[in-house]
């Protein structure tokens, strides 16, 4: 891997030691500057498990991607740089239960602490969490925290006053190709979300920006605002003003606009 590039990508420019803190801001970095989104399934492109596929898109094409593209090029990137980094499976949660083993992926650094890092789950915490059970921890006016008895931990989330779970996980390290199977079917099941809803998402200082479908919506501490997109003009427009995505003149964009309804989170 070439480490300059993909620091230029995510305009970071702070330490290189392996520390909590340099991980704090990396990951912070990440969540700011690489947006969340699943354009190439809809468009017909194969996701492919893969390292430098990954690199290739998102640093030298300067897209984003799902969980297994980011979080694996972010673990890359971790490793590269001296820490000590284990893949973990995750099991997103559905209408109050969790989904299946290698739904999500997510990374445990061992520092002089362990933490969870997390750049590919949409919505969700702009900086890593300690893997300590109960304790709040409360980002950009949103608290997470992780419980759970016996050998899964559960990432909870507080909406308004209730705590939602997001995702289970084990602390067993896993590998990319485990992965693959889960990945081919949210390319091609009919009942995965990114074969029904078009998103791109990403991080602000103040909130977040979505285009989902034909739809822009960006949250803040001020609110809630929709605009509805009905030109593909406008729409690619909005890609490469709000998210630095710059596609090709020959995909039809009128395919992300029109599955589906808006969503924010993913896996």
């Amino acid at each position: 891997m070439r480490i300059d590039p993909y620091l230029d990508r995510i305009e970071y420019h702070g330490s290189r030691e392996p520390t909590t803190e340099t991980l704090r801001q990396l990951h912070r970095a990440h969540m700011l500057a690489v947006p969340f989104e699943n354009l190439d399934i809809p468009l017909g492109q194969p996701i492919v498990l893969s390292l430098p596929s990954f690199y290739d898109k998102i640093v030298r094409h300067r897209r984003g991607g799902f969980c297994y593209e980011l979080n694996g090029l972010f673990g890359w990137l971790l490793e590269q740089m001296g820490f000590r980094v284990v893949t973990l499976s995750a099991r997103v949660f559905d209408k109050g239960q969790p989904g299946a083993e290698f739904g999500h992926m997510v990374l445990m650094i061992e520092i002089e602490e362990r933490l969870i890092a997390d750049v590919g789950f949409g919505e969700s915490f702009l900086e890593p969490l300690q893997l300590e059970m109960g304790t709040e921890n409360i980002q950009q006016g949103n608290a997470y925290r992780l419980t759970g008895k016996g050998p899964e931990k559960i990432l909870e989330r507080r909406l308004t006053s209730d705590w939602a779970s997001q995702y289970a996980f084990a602390l067993i390290p896993r590998r990319l190709d485990d992965f693959t199977a889960m990945c081919q079917q949210h390319q091609t099941s009919a009942t995965s979300i990114f074969t029904q809803k078009t998103v791109c998402s990403l991080a602000t200082t103040s909130g977040r920006i979505t285009l989902s479908n034909n739809k822009l919506i960006k949250t803040s501490g001020r609110g809630h605002e929709e605009q509805e997109v009905t030109e593909e003009s406008e729409y690619r427009a909005l890609l490469k003003t709000e998210f630095g995505i710059d596609l090709n003149e020959t995909l039809r964009v009128d395919r992300l606009m029109a599955l589906g309804t808006p969503s924010v989170g993913g896996t």
